[in-house]
């Protein structure tokens, strides 16, 4: 079974090309499984376990454990997702002879309005960094880069020198599936990132070859947790409702533009969604919005 799971984690690597933070989710959603059927389901040795055994029954038991746990049904839905790609590499590998995954029924997932700032709450949140230091320098370029181009965290701390043209304000971003797309981003953005290049070499060592567009207190890489602990920082200084992520910012992003009147398909290119359907919660955010304001505008509402 190690082995199995081993190469179908190579595969992922080495052919699909996925990232490591995917690679990483689909090894644990793998060993979830795996663990619930050695120790709960057939009560025997991982060893022992033989893989032509797990059948449609064992896997809709899992999945009802992962219930009883209370999970998410959008997490049970990328556990179920998971087990299909493991299962259908092993039916390409000639390992089994079928897919018990692909008769099970996913989950549906829960429909929810994402969290979304007002303009005057993203600009009270971007004046929190404080600009006469280095690094407030930094906090304030990634805060307004992560509003004016709606990138995802992951992209944000993954972007180099080389990303980013500040003549003609375009940001080279790599996504999901190491797919590149290029982002625009505004006047405000490029002056806080230019401030920030200027700072930025005070934190390097002289013999640095570091690349990272944003940097630690050590001359590193930033990382996304970096960034997440920064942000719920300056969320507490603005006073702003708990809650707040990076991927708050993204959300705002879409919606400012789609209320200022952008298309929902240039939308989807700027976000990088591969399926015009992910950013079509957005028009659902807009027509509750719309509720709201005639609610509270009409006589007789």
């Amino acid at each position: 079974m190690k082995g199995e799971i081993g190469e179908f984690l190579d595969y992922l690597a080495y052919e699909k090309n996925v990232s490591v933070n995917t690679v990483t989710a689909y090894r644990d959603d793998i060993e979830s499984l795996v663990s619930f059927l050695t120790a709960d389901y057939f009560n025997l040795s991982r060893e022992a376990l033989d893989l032509t055994t797990v059948d449609h029954l064992a896997i809709r038991a899992w999945l009802a454990h992962l219930a009883r746990r209370k999970l998410a049904r959008s997490s049970i839905a990328r556990h179920l997702s998971a087990l299909r790609s493991f299962f259908r590499f092993l039916v390409r590998e000639g390992i089994l002879p079928a897919n018990p995954a692909r008769g099970v029924a996913t989950p549906k997932k829960e429909k929810y309005l994402p969290t979304v700032l007002q303009p005057s709450d993203v600009a009270l949140l971007l004046e929190q960094p404080d600009i006469e230091t280095p690094l407030g320098m930094r906090d304030r370029a990634w805060l307004e880069l992560l509003y004016a181009s709606g990138i995802r965290v992951s992209e944000l701390v993954g972007i180099d020198l080389d990303d980013i043209d500040l003549r003609q304000r375009l940001l080279k971003v790599r996504g999901k599936g190491s797919k590149e797309r290029i982002v625009p981003f505004g006047r405000q953005a490029a002056g806080a990132i230019q401030a920030w290049m200027k700072a930025r070499l005070g934190l390097l060592t002289p013999d640095s070859d570091e690349e990272a567009l944003l940097l630690n207190h050590r001359g590193g890489r930033i990382t996304a947790r970096s960034i997440r602990r920064g942000l719920a920082r300056y969320v507490r200084g603005a006073a702003l409702a708990a809650g707040v992520s990076p991927h708050t910012l993204r959300h705002s992003f879409a919606t400012h533009l789609l209320n200022a009147g952008a298309d929902l398909r240039s939308i989807q290119e700027l976000l990088g969604h591969v399926s015009l359907s992910t950013t079509q919660k957005y028009t659902h955010l807009a027509d509750w919005q719309l509720i709201e304001v005639y609610k509270k505008s009409h006589p007789r509402a």
